[in-house]
């Protein structure tokens, strides 16, 4: 069978040339070199560092906002003409009125009192054309008006304040979800770096098994051109070498899948080629479960997230509460103006005009309506605290679910090593048996499974391991295996204008 022999061989060398000629145009990407490419391309952190930037440019504009506003407002022409009646003479008259005006306004907000104040100063000229019964009279003058007036609210809340407090929670929280979402993304990034780095293994062991497929074949092979053998033995040593064949290039498509996923999420080029490389050999980590539980009721941010929940909802109480309110207004304006046909000369007559107006919105009766919003908005608040509760509580159940489990997975890989290596020894124990003639190409096969099985467990409990150290980091705030906090420094670096 020279022919057959030689396809297989062939086939074994486009195996290894995959293995190794793709490698050098290939990327090699360490968990920390991934990591560090999603930090700046992972379309989540994009999307959260957007969000954040949101918050503060809207901090940014409402503090701009209290500052004084400026404007200018110019009416290079105006012309207006009308047919009046006049009452008191019982006549009908024509007047033509054009004017030129411009009108600059200084406003300043004043934050302790939610007042406004502003400054208004009104010059322009004007032509006033009027026909009447008895003649025509024309008036052209330079005019002024110059007023400072306050604007007061008066037995309500202070919405400037509110709102400036409520973009301040926003921005914080936005803060908060960005350092979540990067401990996220290094969770996410993991999770994805260590499925394509079980895949190459799956690879390598699929490539391995069919080696040794190639192997017991060619045994068969040679024992039943010899005689020693039945044929049908030979029958099933192909069908195992083709079952071994098909696994490698599952294994394949399968890692290919992998890496496409992984490359989509830390926002590499799905086209550009990429292999993992990592070290997953145990090193036990001594985990203090007090110190995490500690150290996660301290400083996770959701807590945070919660109490801004709930001072959020304190807001939009105070809102409801202000639904058909007693509220006053004051409105005190002090001008003077002033008007001339000579432009140096429009202060020689001046008017004073003070203006004073209180005014009062007296609810009567509202059906019970905001008795009844009162109440659910005070429901509300009541959730909210009841999820920070539950979120203290959540907080330390997921800590001693992921402490309970690494103290599994120490045990679980010692036997997963133990037995990989027991594994290995039968293999190689029954492949000896198969080559003198003790065993079948069948029960030799189940050994191989077994020893693939095997050593993908061990595998599998070693990448076990690392995630859920990192879900433990990531759950507490605390990295047990360099023994220090965590202590993002969005959390910390709260920006305040």
């Amino acid at each position: 069978m020279p022919l057959k022999k030689l396809i297989q061989r062939g086939f074994m060398l486009i195996i290894f040339c995959q293995l190794l000629l793709p490698a050098n145009a290939q990327q090699i990407l360490t968990l920390e070199s991934a990591l560090n490419i999603a930090a700046s391309n992972s379309p989540d952190i994009r999307r959260s560092l957007l969000n954040l930037e949101r918050s503060e440019q809207s901090l940014k504009a409402q503090n701009a906002a209290l500052k004084s506003n400026f404007s200018l407002g110019v009416t290079p022409l105006s012309y207006d003409q009308r047919r009046q009646f006049d009452m008191f003479n019982s006549q009908w008259y024509t007047s033509k009125t054009t004017q030129s005006f411009g009108t600059l306004t200084v406003a300043q907000p004043f934050l302790p009192t939610d007042a406004t104040i502003s400054l208004v100063n009104r010059f322009g000229w004007q032509n006033n054309y009027v026909e009447r019964f008895n003649g025509v009279e024309e008036n052209k003058a330079f005019t002024n008006y110059l007023s400072l007036s306050i604007a007061q609210p008066l037995f309500t809340y202070n919405r400037t304040k509110l709102e400036l407090k409520e973009l301040e929670l926003d921005l914080e929280n936005a803060q908060l979800n960005y350092a979540m979402q990067k401990l996220n993304n290094e969770k996410q990034v993991t999770q994805f770096f260590y499925n394509v780095y079980e895949a190459q293994m799956s690879l390598s062991i699929s490539q391995d098994e069919f080696i040794n497929t190639q192997k017991s074949y060619e045994i068969t092979e040679n024992k039943v051109t010899a005689g020693i053998s039945a044929k049908e033995e030979l029958y099933q040593a192909e069908l195992n070498f083709a079952t071994s064949k098909s696994a490698v290039q599952n294994a394949q498509v399968n890692l290919d899948n992998f890496k496409d996923q992984f490359k989509q999420y830390i926002g590499m080029d799905i086209m550009e080629e990429i292999t993992v490389m990592t070290d997953v050999a145990m090193n036990p980590v001594i985990v203090d479960v007090k110190k995490a539980i500690e150290y996660g009721l301290n400083s996770r941010m959701e807590l945070r997230q919660r109490e801004i929940d709930i001072e959020t909802s304190q807001f939009a109480l105070i809102r409801t509460r202000s639904l058909n309110e007693f509220r006053g207004d004051v409105n005190l304006s002090l001008g003077i103006s002033g008007d001339n046909e000579k432009l140096f000369n429009i202060y020689d007559n001046p008017t004073n005009n003070p203006r004073v107006s209180v005014s009062f919105n007296l609810p009567l009766y509202d059906w019970g309506e905001k008795k009844a919003r009162i109440k659910a908005q005070e429901a509300v608040i009541q959730t909210q605290e009841l999820n920070q509760s539950e979120e203290k509580k959540q907080i330390t159940l997921d800590i001693r679910r992921v402490y309970r489990s690494i103290q599994n997975l120490v045990n679980q890989i010692d036997i997963a090593a133990q037995s990989e290596k027991n594994a290995q020894l039968t293999y190689e124990i029954n492949l000896e048996r198969y080559a003198n003639g003790d065993l079948t190409s069948m029960d030799l096969n189940l050994f191989q499974n077994q020893l693939s099985q095997k050593k993908m467990a061990y595998a599998q409990a070693l990448i076990d391991y690392k995630i859920e150290l990192l879900n433990l980091k990531i759950q507490s705030l605390y990295d047990f295996e360099k023994n220090e906090a965590i202590v993002p420094e969005n959390l910390i670096q709260k920006k305040r204008p």
